[in-house]
């Protein structure tokens, strides 16, 4: 390896290292926005899970077809919505995500609405995908996501519809979940049991109240799994352009090196000849 080919290697990498840099900035900005949406989401998400989960003994099944549906001996399939990122870049955030899913999904009993150019990948695994929202921005498909999902449900094509996506924990860390958004399971909480009074009567807001709940449920996982790209992007520039700085500094030691060896070549050469003439 000679100096000019060494040189143009820095300058490459200098060149990504300029890229790394300006994406890291970038998804370090979208990353910030995205983290206070979600970390603002948290209270409100919390808040009406402990409320639901308050009132649940007083809710009849019989009032809303999200709570329970009747058994029947017909053989459904679960409906499965997963939520990845539509441009890649962003460490293992989607990896770790069809991880989860081809370890915890049943395929062949299980269709698929993706959301997220990425989620294709979930075709290599002969999954049976029926419904893509992937757009530019998520999170103003929700309301139609959820309806159609809804509608499938409602008419009993699926006993169950499962939600998979990665859940923001913190700005270097976000991990796989499924949740379960229909039926609701009305799980009783630690929470004391005080008597509630529930006016208008349940049957006129129980269903509609349940309704919102579960679409929220659904807006709010989007908004961590934006909040969890940016970040995992984030880092995965700021690793890229330190690896970058590290070729960089280690190139130019080898240069330094080659140049510093080709002056001393130099040098005894210059040495031996004039020893020559004196010695003449």
């Amino acid at each position: 390896m000679n100096i000019r080919t060494i040189r143009k290697k820095i300058k490459s990498v200098t060149n990504v290292k300029k890229i790394t840099k300006a994406m890291q900035m970038v998804s370090a900005i979208k990353m910030k926005k995205a983290q206070q949406v979600a970390v603002d989401g948290r209270p409100y998400q919390s808040e009406i899970e402990k409320i639901i989960r308050a009132v649940s003994p007083k809710i009849d099944s019989s009032l809303s077809p999200l709570i329970s549906q009747p058994e029947d001996k017909v053989i459904r399939k679960n409906l499965a919505i997963v939520i990845a990122s539509n441009k890649g870049l962003c460490g293992s955030f989607n990896f770790n995500l069809f991880r989860f899913i081809v370890k915890n999904t049943d395929f062949k009993n299980t269709d698929f609405i993706i959301v997220g150019k990425k989620a294709n990948l979930l075709s290599k695994f002969s999954a049976h995908i029926m419904a893509d929202y992937s757009s530019n921005i998520p999170i103003n498909n929700v309301s139609a996501l959820f309806e159609f999902a809804l509608s499938k449900y409602l008419d009993r094509t699926y006993k169950q519809i499962d939600l998979y996506h990665n859940q923001f924990v913190s700005t270097i860390h976000s991990e796989p979940a499924m949740t379960t958004l229909l039926p609701i399971k009305m799980e009783l909480g630690q929470e004391k049991a005080y008597e509630y009074l529930i006016e208008p009567s349940p049957k006129k807001i129980i269903d509609s109240l349940l309704r919102s709940f579960v679409e929220e449920k659904l807006r709010f996982a989007f908004i961590q799994s934006e909040a969890g790209e940016h970040s995992l992007r984030m880092m995965a520039m700021k690793n890229a352009t330190d690896n970058a700085t590290d070729v960089i500094y280690n190139l130019t030691m080898v240069r330094n090196k080659i140049r510093q060896e080709k002056i001393t070549n130099e040098l005894l050469d210059m040495v031996t000849a004039k020893e020559s003439v004196e010695s003449n």
